[in-house]
């Protein structure tokens, strides 16, 4: 076989994949998201999905509703952001616009190598078992996003450090950065909205049963049980680690692409470099109702805030 011919396993013959990277990410062809799929195809595409934490389409149109009737297929669809809201006419809809609110205090943030890294609104209980993001404004060039594959990043770390973080569990917050001034609005939504968890470190996969190192930059807070030197130094370690090239796919966008990624797999990068551009970007996002996370102990994570996430 070429190294350009799809990659075909026996458990996904209905479709066509195509693995982008050793650890993570795929496409796949022969397929039609604006149509119900045949119940093979759906089963093909979320052992694809499974295996390799993100998988992409090409070529794929879509109004809200088939975006959402797509979705469904997988799992029960959320409303669109449950701090951030939604689309008026279609609840289950989030807009990724260029200039969205999330976006309003990027000049403020103290930039690291993991920088925007994050895994899908984990301050909640149960964070989305899935996020499907849609292209439809796409930018001739840049504007790429990037994923990591949690457990690669928990089996390349050493024996050692693994037995230490086993046991851990971390406090997730839908908070701005630190020294972040925010607005009246964004302050509004956050009061109202406000959810915090304790999760643990190390999180088993409830399909699977891999492990992955479930510390995302972007809610990660705290570490239970450490000072919080001890926190910082150990979140900084983690987060450097998680991020390495070798556990990650690069994805370049174009009209009608579609990324579907296990968010209980990956941690993802929203693009920076689209704002040094004049290009514009518009996208739109569902997800589906996910797990209470579940440590390698067997503990559940703890709600400390905020209702879990429950079906739009």
């Amino acid at each position: 076989m070429s190294p350009e011919a799809p990659h075909q396993d026996v458990e996904t013959s209905s479709i066509e994949v195509s693995p982008l990277s050793i650890h993570i990410g795929a496409e796949i062809g022969g397929v039609d998201l604006s149509r119900p799929l045949p119940p093979e195809q759906v089963r093909d595409i979320r052992a694809a999905w499974l295996k390799w934490k993100v998988v992409f389409f090409r070529d794929q149109p879509m109004t809200h509703r088939q975006h959402i009737d797509f979705a469904a297929q997988f799992g029960e669809v959320t409303p669109g952001h449950v701090v951030y809201g939604s689309d008026s006419e279609f609840p289950e809809i989030y807009s990724i616009a260029k200039n969205r609110t999330a976006n309003h205090f990027r000049d403020q943030v103290l930039l690291r190598a993991w920088t925007g890294w994050h895994t899908d609104i984990t301050a909640a209980i149960n964070p989305p078992m899935a996020s499907i993001l849609r292209g439809v404004v796409v930018p001739p060039y840049g504007g790429d996003t990037q994923f990591t594959s949690l457990m690669a990043a928990y089996n390349a770390m050493s024996p050692t450090l693994r037995a230490f973080v086993d046991g851990l569990r971390g406090i997730h917050r839908n908070q701005p950065p630190q020294n972040v001034k925010t607005d009246k609005d964004y302050d509004e939504k956050l009061k109202n909205r406000s959810m915090v968890s304790e999760h643990p470190l190390v999180r088993v996969h409830p399909e699977t049963g891999e492990r992955a190192l479930y510390a995302g930059p972007g809610h990660l807070k705290s570490i239970v049980g450490l000072t919080p030197r001890e926190s910082q130094g150990l979140m900084e370690l983690l987060w450097e680690h998680l991020v390495r090239p070798e556990f990650t796919v690069r994805f370049k966008w174009g009209p009608g692409s579609v990324a579907f990624w296990d968010n209980r797999s990956v941690c993802h990068l929203a693009p920076r470099d689209i704002f040094d551009s004049d290009f514009d970007r518009e996208f739109y996002r569902t997800t589906l109702v996910g797990d209470v996370p579940v440590g390698i102990d067997g503990k559940k994570s703890t709600s400390i805030q905020g209702d879990p996430i429950i079906a739009a």
